[in-house]
């Protein structure tokens, strides 16, 4: 994670800023400290940039605040400190409980249905608005802020337009296309009645098993530097002229704050032990720009500093953010957060309001948190100046946010204006960015561009697929669930290719499998990884696993068919036998819904000419071996396959050579050990549900069987949704699927299942643990023990493989690792299951 040859354009970058200056009597020293060991927490304030808030504060506003002050009850005061989940509060309770913002989590929408018709989203905002501008009850009557996580556009929402993520949008290079992106993303916002989006993430990631990469623009602070103002600057105008906040712009909200990006090993809202210097010159890059332009919220991290618990960590959230950066707005915190600092729970966090969280996000645990901070403020534990300060903090970016003039959200400039989602000029921006975020990584022999007046062979999985180009965040948290449907303006990629061949007066075809009726010029083959967000997409390595593509490649390499690689992912990844299977390799990233992009480019125009080049350059170092998990540009151990800022264009000479295929054998296994992680099958495995009507894979945050004898659904454990509720209503099985694996040296070696799981209620009927090959099954009846079980809350299980009895000529064709055979009336959590050594613990029983 050494950066040394970036932090001093980082500190030359922020010393220039907006009149910002830092203190660099620490600089000079190498960032190689960043894997040293810290002994103590502590953050030195007078070495972080030193600037003022770019916003004067208004003489009249701050009457206005210090009079709403004067008459707001406690209670009034506390309910705007805290926000609240749509999924989990009505109108009748932003009324009751004063409540001061709103929010629609990844898997919240109204009508609890993520497809739900624009009109919807904007009947519920004028219902949340109605009801916390009531003064029948004599109160003040603040208008209440919803916040949505429009992450790459309006995202939420059926029908907008859906931009690259952000990894993608680092390839691209142009802060100048952020800034247009972020204004055409709050209009579509604007549409819906909402006033506040969750977005720009300006993380610096330094691990790629980090679950949140594609969140991300760039291993390189300098990228994220250049786009985080501009980001700002497109949702909210520019600050200090008449466009700011008004006028189609609205709040943004830079995150994490701080360190989300160098967790230890990747994972989500880990530890994150890097020097003072580095969490300010590596992840702090993007804060002194975003504050400078206007940034009025500021998201606190999940993550840790040495220990210490971002949403409660003072010398972080208030001497350097407030103190230092000059920041004025309000600080909200990340899905309860706070309930992960020490001392704390979700419904119980005096250290994390008192350390300088203006907002609690208490999607789910908002009541018991409202109660318990008035008891803490009457108490004094929370003294009535620091809730006072919060309190003003929200209503001065109310203000600013001319919240109090707006009136009924549908009343608004922008609300109801449908035909803005989706609508032509937005779709040119989206499909401009698909363009310059595309980066090529092979094209022997110049391949590229492809003559459009040809035979074209549309294949891969991904290729008529939105919903997966488009990756997690889209319509639903994982971004799964979607069909083609889903996205009324959208394109997939094989539609905008079949477009511009058809127009040239060419012929596609398409196939998944690479089948074919009359042999292609080419092949166009797309695939890549499957939709995911947050902590569920976190892995142990960047090797891509094998899946159906990489034998459609080489079966149409050996027919001596030209074929292009079209890669989707939300991080750099190990793909050296796709890479050697194809003659051209584009790195796509997750492009969002405008398909016709990437056809852009891969296509020279009718008249046979370049009409577009590839311009995309590497934003994160692409590795050579599937360990290469941080690999970032200024290491001193720096050996990718593809470097920090390559990228080909279509003139240069340039081939590959055959690459290494060779797989680390320790590796090979980890995808034949890990069924299931936080409630969702570990890709390439399937989670997957049988009844007496049929087989119905689990595509969604909810799935019913074919006959409705047994259902799944997402539920909340230590985190979002990082379990699955299972519920038998017939007799049903719920298993783990997938292509063959050798489980003969595990079984060998003694290992076992380890299950992480919870019993609600058991069957009186027999109940199974099973696992299964396509001609043989071993079970192992657990109905008493599941019994048992019912009631006692989590639990853990390690089950032995030799327990199901499979023979050794047959464990090594196993297709079902994992399965759960049971009856009406069992309901069990599901949380985690994978292949574990035996240390003495496991058995032939839960």
């Amino acid at each position: 994670m050494t950066k040394n040859v970036l932090v001093l354009s980082i500190i030359t970058v922020l010393s220039g800023c907006g009149g910002a200056e830092v203190n660099k009597s620490d600089t000079s020293a190498s960032v190689s400290t960043a894997s040293a060991a810290v002994v103590k927490p502590v953050i030195h304030p007078e070495l972080w940039p030193k600037q003022s808030s770019p916003i004067a504060r208004d003489p009249q506003q701050e009457s206005q605040i210090a009079e709403l002050l004067a008459k707001m009850t406690l209670e009034e005061k506390v309910g705007q400190v805290i926000q609240a989940d749509i999924a989990s509060v009505t109108p009748q309770d932003v009324k009751d409980y004063h409540l001061g913002s709103v929010l629609n989590g990844g898997n919240s929408a109204p009508n609890n249905n993520n497809h739900s018709p624009a009109i919807d989203w904007l009947t519920l905002a004028d219902k949340f608005w109605l009801a916390s501008t009531d003064t029948s009850d004599g109160g003040v009557g603040i208008p209440t802020l919803w916040g949505i996580d429009a992450v790459h556009g309006n995202n939420n929402v059926v029908g907008a337009t859906v931009f690259p993520h952000n990894i993608g949008l680092g390839a691209a290079r142009d802060p100048e296309l952020m800034a247009r992106i972020g204004t055409v993303t709050a209009k579509e916002i604007l549409v819906t009645g909402i006033d506040w989006t969750f977005a720009p993430t300006i993380a610096v990631v330094q691990n790629d098993r980090w679950g949140r990469t594609f969140e991300s623009f760039s291993e390189n602070p300098e990228i994220v530097s250049s786009y985080a103002g501009k980001i700002v600057e497109g949702v909210q105008g520019k600050v200090n002229s008449e466009q700011f906040l008004t006028n189609g712009h609205m709040l943004a909200n830079v995150k994490h704050f701080l360190g989300d990006g160098g967790t230890t090993d990747g994972i989500d809202q880990g530890e994150t032990s890097v020097s003072e210097e580095v969490l300010r010159d590596i992840h702090g890059a993007g804060y002194p720009q975003a504050i400078q332009s206007g940034a009025l919220v500021v998201m606190a991290s999940f993550n840790s500093w040495q220990g210490e618990k971002m949403h409660g960590f003072k010398p972080m959230l208030t001497d350097v953010l407030v103190g230092r950066m000059g920041f004025d707005g309000f600080v909200v915190g990340d899905w309860n957060g706070h309930g992960q600092v020490a001392g704390c729970t979700n419904v119980s966090c005096a250290k994390a309001f008192n350390a300088g969280l203006d907002m609690f996000m208490a999607p789910d645990s908002w009541k018991g948190l409202y109660h318990n901070t008035i008891a803490q403020v009457k108490s004094g534990e929370i003294t009535m100046e620091r809730l006072d300060q919060a309190v003003s903090r929200i209503l001065r970016v109310k203000f600013r946010a001319g919240l109090f003039d707006a009136g009924l959200p549908s009343s608004r400039e922008f609300a109801g204006k449908f035909e803005l989602l989706g609508s032509a000029p937005h779709r040119a921006v989206a499909r401009e960015a698909v363009r310059k975020s595309l980066v090529l990584l092979k094209n022997n022999n110049q391949l590229l561009p492809l003559t459009a007046k040809s035979k074209v062979l549309v294949a891969g999985s991904a290729a008529n697929n939105i919903g997966q180009q488009s990756g997690g965040w889209t319509l639903t948290w994982q971004g799964t669930g979607n069909k083609n449907s889903d996205f009324p303006h959208g394109e997939s990629i094989y539609q905008g290719i079949a477009a511009a061949v058809k127009t040239a007066g060419g012929q596609v075809e398409l196939n998944e499998q690479g089948q074919y009726t009359t042999k292609p010029d080419v092949a166009i083959v797309v695939f890549g990884e499957q939709p995911y967000a947050e902590f569920q997409g976190d892995v142990t390595d960047v090797d891509f696993k094998p899946e159906d593509s990489l034998q459609i490649l080489r079966d149409l390499q050996a027919k001596g068919i030209p074929t292009v690689s079209v890669f989707l992912s939300g991080r750099p990844m190990w793909v050296n036998p796709e890479l050697n299977a194809s003659d051209a390799f584009v790195a796509a990233w997750l492009p969002g819904t405008e398909g016709g992009g990437v056809a852009d480019v891969l296509f020279r125009d009718v008249q046979g000419s370049v009409a577009y080049d590839f311009t995309g350059r590497l934003s994160f170092s692409w590795p050579a071996t599937p360990t290469d998990v941080e690999l970032n540009v200024g290491n001193v151990d720096y050996h990718p396959l593809f470097a920090y800022d390559f990228g080909l264009s279509v003139t240069d000479e340039k081939n590959v050579d055959q690459l290494d295929e060779t797989l680390d054998p320790n590796l090979a296994g980890n995808n034949d050990s890990r069924y299931l992680f936080a409630g969702d099958a570990v890709q390439p495995w399937r989670l997957v549900l049988n009844d007496n009507a049929g087989q119905t894979q689990v595509t969604g945050n909810a799935q019913v069987s074919a006959s409705a004898a047994i259902s799944v659904k997402a539920a909340d454990y230590l985190a979002q949704e990082d379990t699955i509720e299972v519920s038998w209503q017939e007799a049903a099985r719920i298993s783990i699927q997938g292509n063959p694996v050798d489980l003969t040296r595990q079984t060998t070696a003694d290992m076992a299942v380890q299950i992480d799981y919870k019993v609600d209620s058991a069957s009186s009927e027999k109940s199974s643990l099973f696992m299964e090959c396509s001609d043989c099954n071993g079970q192992l009846d657990i109905t008493q023990a599941l019994q048992a079980k019912a009631g006692k809350g989590w639990q853990q299980s390690q089950i032995k493989l030799s327990c199901f009895g499979i023979t050794n000529g047959n464990l090594s064709k196993i297709t079902v690792p994992f399965g759960l055979s049971s009856e009406a009336g069992t309901v069990v959590y599901l949380k985690e299951i994978k292949l574990v050594s035996n240390e003495g613990g496991a058995s032939c029983s839960l």
